[in-house]
């Protein structure tokens, strides 16, 4: 999952709590019935848990990632769901091997070694040694200001914003596609999470191996460097790494509850972990949350107005491969035009509203059933953020005009040090705050399968542009190679 769409949470404004209006009642006896289902029979936590103790990491193209797509499958069967299929695709998969970092004064050649991992889709093999060039924040302002003397070096930047307000941040990704257009030969980030944590994740905008090596250190280390760099100089860097790159399959694991429209409500989390943890928050918290709701609706036996399906997403961390595979054969079905939704949870957690990504005609809407939660469980503060972002599996869907939507929770900061690194374990794993999870999103999807008509529709191409433009995301989908507009 990527960090700008983890958390969604009190900046934005309440709606309707003040009040409750519940429409008549025309939600509650569901809701309730949702609400009691979950409190009693939730099987979230106790599969979580197994699937992290018995399988471990789930890393796209791995006998890992394999053993996931074959456990959701089962698992969802076992639900009692006869619908259930494995959508595969292939595709060229980056994993990583082996790494080092050494750093020296330039006058010196006594190098200490830096602990370090491997940034995704860096190259299979990389030697190089270059001066260290710090990038601060490594927005583009921050290239621009050393422009000519990171040309050839190594830049250094942070993972996170440090030292500025009201500054918008940008993926990892992004960041080292500047240090590429800048000339830099090589790219060390500085994780944000205090300590001596390590991070990993992908530095491909794309998807496709980079042109650099690009790796990340923890905060303790990017503090030791820059003091290093001002008490002694220029310091010189030596990147060596081996990594993988290879074709591989994956499934991406669909069970359908069959409504009385072919009109579909999608709601989707990503399976798929990387490998130095178990990735129970990454997304574990998210993917079997969607399996518990699928459980919820199929023991309830409810029979939607709309068809509702629960989608297990591969290769989200490797560049949306999954999401992007499950859309475009929507789009050559011609089936894209019948998603009326698509609810994405990643790293969703606690949940205490909903964000609506800017689709300001849902307000009301949304509003009502944040309403009708709230009369049945009073902690529930239906909050909103309603803005846009990139970075998971929403976003196929939302560049093809998709109505989308995630609800906005909080981890605690402890649980989000661990984000993408080696302690991602389930004993972060809050079983209440998961179980909210399911409770919440279960009253939203429900919602939305069965309301009578959906105040959005899915954009035109031009709308969408317009749309995406207006949440101040062209820039990001520019850098990301993502932009199919002229303007």
């Amino acid at each position: 999952m990527k960090r700008a769409l983890q958390i969604l949470v009190s900046g934005g404004f309440i709606m309707c709590c003040a009040g409750f209006r519940g429409d008549d009642g025309r939600w509650e006896k569901a809701f309730r019935r949702l609400d009691n289902e979950v409190r009693t029979n939730s099987k979230a936590y106790a599969t979580l848990g197994d699937a992290t103790k018995s399988i471990g990491h789930r890393l796209t193209g791995s006998v890992n990632g394999e053993k996931a797509e074959d456990y959701a499958f089962r698992l969802l069967k076992s639900y009692g769901f006869t619908d259930v299929k494995y959508q595969p695709f292939e595709v060229e998969a980056w994993m990583r091997d082996t790494v080092t970092l050494s750093i020296a004064p330039g006058s010196s050649d006594n190098f200490r070694e830096v602990p370090v991992v491997s940034l995704a889709h860096s190259p299979v093999e990389a030697n190089m040694q270059g001066e260290i060039v710090d990038v601060g924040n490594g927005l583009e302002e921050d290239f621009e200001a050393v422009r000519e003397k990171v040309k050839g070096k190594i830049a250094l930047a942070n993972i996170n914003l440090a030292g500025v307000t009201g500054k918008k941040n940008l993926h990892r990704s992004e960041k080292t596609a500047l240090a590429i257009k800048y000339g830099a030969k090589g790219m060390i980030m500085v994780n944000g999470a205090p300590g001596k944590i390590l991070l990993t994740g992908t530095a491909s905008v794309t998807g496709a191996i980079i042109s650099i090596p690009a790796v990340c250190i923890s905060s303790d280390s990017g503090n030791e460097i820059r003091k290093w760099m001002q008490d002694e100089g220029p310091l010189e860097a030596h990147i060596n790494m081996q990594n993988i790159s290879k074709p591989i399959k994956a499934r991406n694991v669909i069970a359908t509850l069959k409504g009385k429209s072919d009109d579909k409500v999608i709601i989707g989390g990503h399976l798929d972990s990387w490998d130095l943890a178990t990735g129970a928050i990454d997304n574990g918290i998210g993917s079997f949350a969607v399996m518990d709701i699928a459980r919820t609706f199929r023991a309830l036996k409810f029979k939607p107005e709309r068809t509702v399906q629960f989608v297990l997403f591969m290769g989200e961390e490797q560049g949306l491969l999954g999401s992007k595979h499950f859309v475009e054969e929507l789009k050559k079905s011609g089936g894209i035009d019948k998603v009326s939704y698509m609810m994405n949870l990643d790293m969703t957690n606690d949940p205490q509203g909903l964000n609506a990504f800017g689709r300001d005609e849902m307000n009301e809407f949304f509003g009502t059933i944040g309403s009708t939660i709230h009369h049945i469980d009073q902690n529930y503060k239906n909050e909103s953020l309603n803005r846009a972002g990139l970075h998971s599996d929403h976003q196929p869907f939302m560049l093809e005009g998709v109505p989308v939507a995630g609800l906005s929770g909080h981890l605690d900061p402890s649980v989000l040090q661990c984000y993408h690194a080696d302690c991602d374990d389930f004993d972060l794993v809050n079983k209440e705050q998961l179980e909210n999870t399911v409770r919440i999103a279960s009253m939203y999807l429900y919602a939305l399968a069965n309301t009578s008509s959906i105040a959005v529709k899915r954009l035109s191409d031009s709308n969408t542009r317009d749309y995406l433009i207006s949440q101040g995301l062209k820039e990001e989908l520019v850098i990301g190679q993502e932009w199919r507009w002229k303007n």
